[in-house]
């Protein structure tokens, strides 16, 4: 079994979802040398999150965005963790609901997703720097 890990800083994105598979694959190109095995992606952060879905039509992405903020309205009077503003724990929750990783099989050395899939970066800020990921590939 092989293991294979890098550390990234993406650029700042602004509040949304955003596709993010180029920036990734770009990152991790050991993933050629796995036959059979695993990408796991993983935010080091706890206002912003990933997931997998549609790649090829914006619209589901400004979908995302808007579903989840009615989800989880800002300005909520029993929010008491706002110190960073009215986006803080609505960012928070937003997060724990997405998900701070994804799991993708590698075939053949390349990630195995659906035709229509990608990796999304969900930006729950209004103003956030730049996420790290952490990129750990492991397999045969």
């Amino acid at each position: 079994m092989q293991f294979f890990q890098n550390e990234i800083k993406l650029q700042p994105f602004s509040r949304g979802f955003h596709l993010i598979t180029s920036e990734v694959l770009n990152a991790i190109p050991e993933i050629s040398q796995i036959k059979i095995g695993q990408l796991q992606v993983f935010i080091k952060h706890t206002s912003a999150s990933l997931t997998v879905n549609e790649n090829a039509d914006p619209t589901v992405r400004l979908d995302f965005e808007s579903h989840i903020n009615n989800m989880v309205p800002e300005n909520q009077p029993y929010y008491k963790h706002t110190f960073e503003g009215a986006d803080d724990m609505p960012a928070h929750i937003k997060a724990s609901l997405m998900g701070p990783s994804v799991l993708i099989p590698i075939s053949n050395g390349k990630l195995n997703l659906g035709i229509w899939q990608g990796i999304y970066l969900c930006e729950h800020r209004n103003r956030a720097g730049g996420r790290h990921l952490v990129l750990t590939a492991f397999g045969n």
